[in-house]
């Protein structure tokens, strides 16, 4: 299983300092994506195996948007990132990290950059 890394605990806990709108603003994409499993978690109290039920919920809206937004071999795709989790943990947890901690500013469609 992939540990939550230090930045993303450090980042969780800025939460409950600063405005809850902010905290999103300020977030990665993969941040956002963490914060609301965090509060579906707690969405389901002291039910059996509410990680696991709230990860599945992830994961069919998740295929589904593979399935409708990818390419013919959108299967592919998904079987290399189950791959790259199951033979490779460290980069997996490489790839989970580079997408999270810094604001990433998304840039205008009349950027020249």
């Amino acid at each position: 299983m992939v540990k939550i890394t230090a930045l993303y605990k450090a980042k969780k806990a800025t939460m409950t300092k600063n405005k809850p709108n902010e905290m999103i603003e300020e977030s990665t994409p993969l941040e956002k994506v963490e914060l609301l499993f965090d509060e579906l978690t707690k969405w389901y109290g002291d039910a059996e195996k509410k990680e696991l039920r709230v990860a599945a919920k992830f994961l069919m809206v998740a295929l589904d948007k593979f399935e409708a937004h990818g390419d013919s071999d959108w299967r592919g795709l998904v079987m290399e990132y189950v791959d790259t989790m199951r033979d490779d943990p460290d980069k997996f947890e490489r790839m989970l990290d580079s997408n999270r901690g810094k604001i990433q500013k998304k840039k205008s469609p009349d950027s020249v950059y």
